[in-house]
């Protein structure tokens, strides 16, 4: 219904790790000056790789992002504000204090966090993510009332659709964006898995709209191209 061009993909949350998924196998980076390490630089960057295998990630996965590892609740606020990373943002005025005690988390530490296609999904998964267009997002905010479009950090958004059911989208930010590639155009959202038929049911009402105001506008426009 949306015509997406990167494939949903699923975020499950567990306290154990599911031996039927396969763990994320690159190789743990080297620990930065202030101990941070992990596999990937930040955990936004698992969504890239998600779109086409699944796999399972533990804590220390994350441990590279100081945000990603809050958001994703990994690590509380008092187990990252030292680390180097929360420091250059502070530092940058990126954000403040307040921004960052204000961001939402998802509330319970996890045994491990898995990810993979939506379409490979074998059950429902806590959240789900889509990448989408300006155009995509204009059809999920008229199917949605009640969608809320967040800012930076890009990753918080998985918090707020898990803790809050509340569908939610992103316009990315510069941190999440120098490190998983994401295009200019391209920005997330965030379905609670719990409301995601809810959600498929009134994309399809909305998009079906939508072709026929397109198609009277189309036909409407016309008019003025035979004036000229």
């Amino acid at each position: 219904m949306l015509h997406l061009s990167v494939p949903a993909i699923g975020i499950s949350f567990s306290d154990r790790v599911p031996p039927a998924v396969p763990a994320f196998a690159d190789p743990m980076a080297p620990p930065a000056p202030d101990g941070r390490a992990g596999r990937v630089p930040a955990s936004c960057v698992f969504w890239v790789r998600a779109t086409s295998a699944s796999f399972t990630t533990v804590p220390a996965d994350h441990g590279n992002c100081s945000v990603g590892r809050y958001t994703h609740g990994l690590a509380s606020l008092a187990e990252v504000a030292g680390n180097e990373d929360i420091g250059a943002l502070l530092g940058s005025g990126w954000v403040d204090d307040d921004q960052v005690g204000a961001l939402p988390a998802v509330s319970q530490r996890s045994a491990a966090i898995s990810y993979g296609p939506l379409r490979d999904a074998v059950g429902l998964p806590d959240v789900v993510l889509l990448r989408v267009n300006a155009r995509q997002l204009m059809v999920l905010s008229d199917a949605v009332p009640g969608l809320v479009v967040e800012g930076k950090p890009q990753c918080h958004i998985v918090a707020l659709a898990k803790e809050r059911a509340v569908v939610a989208a992103s316009v990315g930010c510069a941190l999440s964006r120098a490190r998983t590639g994401m295009g200019p155009e391209e920005m997330t959202v965030a379905v609670p898995g719990e409301r995601l038929a809810e959600v498929a049911g009134a994309l399809e009402r909305t998009a079906a709209i939508d072709v026929e105001v397109a198609k009277y506008a189309a036909e409407d426009a016309r008019r003025f191209a035979q004036e000229r």
